[in-house]
């Protein structure tokens, strides 16, 4: 595998509206070769939480990630943060990067999960197939807005070390990928979100469900549960049911963050479910 390189995408003003102000996209290419896929961090995260996952599959499949408006070195402040800029995001990644009409998938964890699922109903074109991981239709959420912002508030910040921060974020794999999302500045480490603009990004969340969405996906779906994650068991069943090209795998021992607590199990029941495709 050759180094990682990094692109910035920039979306024009006028695609998002008056006002809103160009929104700059911090993409990392790890290269590859094969069927691409696009991967979707979750809430406050930022694309480096990949990299491990990425090195596995850069063997048989050409993987990109990107940063998500508001988080990581993209814009932080961006005008739009609506699931519907976010699918736009995708859509303008993916066209940079020629991946539009190709055999993409789509793979996101949480928030960027729901985003990769909105792609896929709304732009068919873009997705081969997706993988979910700990993402779903599920909603309303009333008190997310509220959760995501106590859990925000409670951060130590600054952090005066790396050290503090993998501790903090619980340690092990999980802790090492959270704590690499800050940012040095005054004092020690800071995170690389603004908390109203994460606040702002769940909004919808509270207010609604996407089953309507969900109902429109035609491409296979894997999706991706941590056995001692927040997704429930019945929400998968349920996408199951209604739309029966649907795989669930349980991650062994696997939090919210499944990629990152076990990613040698993750990466194989991907590759399983992405060998399967094509055949």
């Amino acid at each position: 595998m050759g180094a990682a390189t990094t692109v910035t995408v920039t979306v024009a003003e006028e695609a998002y509206g008056p006002g809103s102000g160009p929104v700059h996209l911090f993409c990392t290419d790890h290269g590859g070769d094969g069927p691409p896929l696009l991967l979707l961090h979750g809430l406050a995260g930022h694309c480096g939480e990949w990299e491990a996952l990425a090195a596995r599959f850069t063997a048989t499949h050409r993987v990109i990630a990107f940063d998500a408006r508001g988080s990581g070195r993209s814009t932080r402040r961006p005008g739009d943060v609506t699931r519907a800029a976010h699918v736009r995001d995708v859509w303008d990644v993916a066209r940079r990067f020629g991946l539009v009409g190709e055999d993409t998938v789509l793979v996101g964890q949480s928030m960027g999960g729901l985003t990769a699922l909105l792609t896929a109903a709304g732009h068919p074109e873009v997705c081969r197939a997706l993988v979910l991981i700990e993402a779903g239709p599920a909603g309303p959420s009333p008190e997310l807005p509220d959760r995501i912002g106590r859990w925000l508030d409670s951060w130590p910040v600054p952090f005066p070390d790396v050290e503090a921060a993998e501790a903090f974020f619980g340690g092990g794999p999980a802790g090492r990928a959270w704590a690499a999302g800050l940012a040095p500045g005054p004092g020690g480490l800071h995170p690389r979100v603004d908390r109203d603009v994460m606040v702002a990004t769940v909004q919808e969340n509270a207010h609604r469900d996407y089953w309507d969405a969900w109902d429109r996906v035609r491409c296979p779906v894997l999706v991706v549960r941590g056995e001692r994650g927040a997704m429930k068991p019945d929400e998968a069943d349920r996408m199951r049911a209604r739309h029966h090209a649907t795989r669930i795998v349980v991650i062994p021992g696997a939090g919210h963050d499944a990629h990152l607590d076990n990613t040698p199990a993750v990466y194989g029941e991907m590759a399983r479910y992405l060998h399967d495709l094509q055949q």
